[in-house]
């Protein structure tokens, strides 16, 4: 039922998910928008698609109202995606009041905002078959924020070629390629940015501000008088303020929102008088305890006159003011069990979800969730996080028996009879009811917690081949390859009209400034320049024979070693290699032990390993990607089927004792509830605990062994070895790379890297070795940043507890053993919640 305006309602014994699905049956009943209230942005994420689940099918939109991810009064901008996804919220907050879900955190609660006149305001739209003036749009991209450049990429960027305008909207999942006929809009179609082709045509789209300041004259205007009014002092001293003056926006300018405007708004600004409030936690203890940072980095950082900062007060409402604008909606406040009951308190009968406590060894993985299913008075619903998921545990009920039906939804299990249903709905939380009598059983409480992924647009779903094959990454004056014509300078894309027809080219600079135009469909002629500085790349002069005479000497210097190479790999195709069997319950009882969620790129890795792994030759495969990305998991995989499954030993080829060492680590971790014996080899060993470990290994008492170029000496014997796990081959010297050579036609080799040379990588594309790329990102992963700095303790503080607050981590790389431990109590001091 509705909460009365300026009224508060305490809600108790909701456990697990069914906090998520009381709250969202009280939004299925309202009329207005309901504002939910949880303490950081990893439950927003969470929230949102947990109640997306139980709210499927009702059309009822959910908005994510993102932080900054930056620390107060930071020098740093958000990034363009967060920035996209806060003002596409705001304005579907401020523009179509109706029913629905808000999600926030307290920081984001407190803070001022873009006044909700100013953003309703800058909002503008196209539709096919409207006049615009060719010569006026571009200024109009500009005032709104929009960047121009040569190839749309992320958000709030524009391009225009000739006719044709993309532009990369605020708030939309894709960008937009706009075709004019003269001054009359002729087509909007979606395009992929990674590819830049077309996908589909629609008939019309809305802009909203790339920024959530003006960077306009009136905007500088306005900012050029605060500044003034507010700071004393010449304030062309300013760095900052010179920037806005020219127009541009410094990192860090966020955190002057203030001076844009002569007024901020609220979140309260932009909500009905009727809106309501649940709060999921205890609000007023993590208000104060977020004022008191703000309080805290005020008074440290304010220190520099040409940097000055706002007081918190303008930035954000104090404590008193934000629970004086909460207490005119109504709210709703989860109750904790030891908390005394309240005056208006409403007791539901929920009962905690049962939490399976599995063993990995077991045959059977499902066996207790069977027994529980036995004794169960109701109904159940086994939630699976993806489809192919869902499948492997309708085979693992099989095993024991256990019939399931296939659904689609919540709502439809509800409307269903059946006994037992899965369907796909990735929930962290299950849930039990005694009215009706229903219980909902997740992968976490069976196999184990998990991390989310967060569900980012379908721009990171990309294929992992356009990291060799796509010229998306080009840049302007770049060097490239043409195989016709060597060396030339990328200028950009034209538009060149040819037999009446517009057609695009890329157009090429050779020596001696002759161009080259190559049309778009001829891309599959055109590779990037590998050489060492692409700044000072030698260009070929079109027309002459400097390049076909390089073309010439290189195929000379490549024949012998190609003939060496493919002699190793006709051997190796030519033996026949180890089958490993195939178990699924064990397996999957392996991969459901692995705390995160598998990227596209890593699930189709692990996939291609698994499938050399089952074929008759000996497998020779190359896993790429950057560091952090996952290639360790696909070795762990690789590693579980050749030792669980196949009864094989694998021996861990990594280059420096350090990482023998965190290799070590990391496995006997992983592997610790199987039968599995992981022995190391490095200075760390005694000379006698070394001749003990080789003794076991010869005797086949050692499953897997680490250790650096040792492993390859003519003394290490195996009794059994099935698998080379190869960290970094690169970083090997040449009599362990002859060594390896000869190995790869005897067992199966699998090589990660993280920068493949360039004849490594020319093998695996050239398909004499397999190749696996792992390009998509992990969780809430963002392009890399490199800053040089002298030592700064406060840079490096302010960093690490950037990245901590955003629910990341943090390597921190040390030069010296000795000192190593107090490093880290060092760090251990500046940042205790890391």
């Amino acid at each position: 039922q509705s909460i009365k305006v300026g009224s508060v309602c305490y809600w108790s014994g909701l456990h697990g998910a069914a906090k998520m699905l009381a709250v969202a049956e009280y939004i299925a009943t309202q009329s207005h928008i309901t504002v939910l209230v949880v303490p950081d942005q990893e439950q927003a994420q969470r929230w949102s698609q947990s109640l997306a689940i139980f709210l499927q099918g009702s059309d009822l939109p959910i908005f994510v109202f993102p932080d900054w991810e930056t620390l107060p009064y930071d020098q740093f901008s958000p990034h363009q995606d967060i920035v996209s996804e806060r003002l596409s919220s705001l304005y579907q907050l401020g523009s179509r009041p109706g029913p629905g879900v808000f999600i926030l955190t307290p920081e984001t609660l407190m803070q001022r905002l873009v006044p909700k006149q100013f953003l309703l305001g800058r909002v503008f739209g196209l539709k096919t078959g409207e006049h615009r003036n060719l010569n006026q749009l571009p200024l109009d991209f500009e005032q709104a924020g929009y960047r121009c450049v040569s190839q749309v990429m992320e958000h709030g960027e524009f391009a225009v070629r000739g006719s044709l305008f993309d532009v990369y909207p605020m708030g939309s999942p894709t960008p937009y390629r706009i075709d004019f006929l003269d001054n009359e809009v002729e087509s909007i179609r979606l395009f992929d940015p990674e590819s830049q082709r077309s996908i589909k045509q629609i008939d019309e789209i809305e802009l909203l501000p790339a920024r959530e300041f003006p960077l306009d004259e009136a905007g500088i205007k306005q900012f050029r008088h605060n500044w003034r009014v507010e700071f004393a002092g010449d304030p062309m001293q300013s760095p900052l303020y010179r920037d806005v003056t020219e127009g541009l926006a410094p990192a860090g300018i966020e955190y002057y929102l203030p001076l844009f405007f002569q007024e901020t708004s609220s979140i309260f600004e932009y909500l009905p008088a009727d809106a309501s409030f649940i709060l999921t936690d205890d609000l007023v203890s993590n208000c104060e305890a977020y004022w008191h940072q703000l309080r805290q980095r005020f008074e440290q950082l304010n220190i520099d006159k040409t940097r000055p900062l706002l007081k918190p007060q303008q930035l954000y409402l104090p404590v008193e003011s934000t629970f004086g604008a909460l207490n005119t909606h109504g709210r709703v406040q989860f109750l904790d069990e030891k908390e005394p009951p309240k005056q208006y308190q409403q007791q539901f009968h929920t009962l905690p979800p049962n939490e399976f406590q599995m063993s990995s060894k077991s045959q059977t993985p499902m066996r207790m969730v069977g027994e529980y299913l036995g004794t169960f008075p109701g109904r159940v619903l086994v939630c699976a996080e993806s489809n192919g998921r869902r499948e492997s545990l309708l085979e693992l009920l099989q095993a024991e028996k256990i019939t399931a039906t296939r659904c689609e939804s919540w709502q439809q299990f509800l409307n269903t009879s059946d006994p037992l249903s899965i369907c796909v709905a990735p929930l962290d939380e299950g849930l039990v009811l005694d009215s009706p009598t229903l219980a909902v059983i997740t992968e976490p409480q069976i196999f184990g917690g998990r991390v989310m992924q967060r569900r980012r647009r379908d721009k990171d779903k990309t294929d992992s081949d356009a990291v060799i094959k796509s010229l998306a990454e080009l840049r302007i004056q770049a060097p490239v390859v043409h195989i016709e014509h060597g060396v030339g300078r990328y200028l950009g894309l034209q538009t060149i009209e040819v037999a009446n027809q517009l057609t695009e080219f890329l157009c090429l600079e050779y020596a001696g400034g002759d161009k080259l135009y190559v049309p778009v469909a001829a891309l599959h002629s055109i590779h990037r320049y590998t050489g060492l500085s692409p700044e000072t790349a030698p260009l070929h002069k079109l027309g002459n024979s400097d390049w076909s005479r390089a073309k010439r000497k290189a195929a000379e210097r490549v024949r012998d070693v190609a003939a060496e190479l493919l002699a190793i790999y006709a051997k190796r195709a030519a033996k026949k290699g180890f089958v490993y069997p195939t178990a699924e319950s064990q397996y999957e009882a392996f991969t459901n032990a692995f705390p995160f969620e598998e990227t596209p790129d890593q699930a189709q890795a692990i996939e291609q390993v698994l499938t050399d792994m089952h074929a008759s030759y000996p497998m020779d495969r190359l896993i790429c990607g950057d560091v952090g990305f996952g290639k360790t998991e696909v070795a762990m995989r690789a590693a579980f089927v050749a030792t669980v499954l196949g009864h094989r030993q694998v021996a861990i080829l990594v280059p420096t004792t350090l990482l023998v060492q965190q290799h070590y680590d990391n496995f006997q971790d992983r592997f610790s509830q199987w039968p599995i014996r992981i022995a190391q080899i490095s200075r760390f060993r005694s000379a006698k605990e070394q001749q003990r470990i080789l003794a076991d290994l010869a005797l086949g008492k050692i499953d897997i062994i680490i250790g650096t170029h040792k492993l390859i000496q003519r003394d290490v014997k195996y009794k059994n070895l099935g698998l080379v796990i190869i960290d970094e081959e690169h970083r090997f010297g040449v009599r362990q790379k002859e060594y390896l050579k000869k190995l790869r036609a005897e067992v199966d080799i699998l090589t990660l890297t993280a920068t493949p040379i360039p004849r490594t990588l020319n093998m695996a594309v050239s398909g004499i070795r397999d190749l696996s790329i792992i390009a998509t990102p992990p969780s809430k992963r963002l392009a890399i940043k490199t800053f040089v700095h002298v030592w700064n303790q406060q840079i490096c503080e302010e960093a690490i507890q950037r990245e901590i607050r955003r629910g990341g981590q943090v390597y921190f790389l040390h030069n010296e053993v000795e000192s190593i431990e107090r490093r880290a109590e060092e760090i251990q001091q500046w940042v205790p919640e890391g």
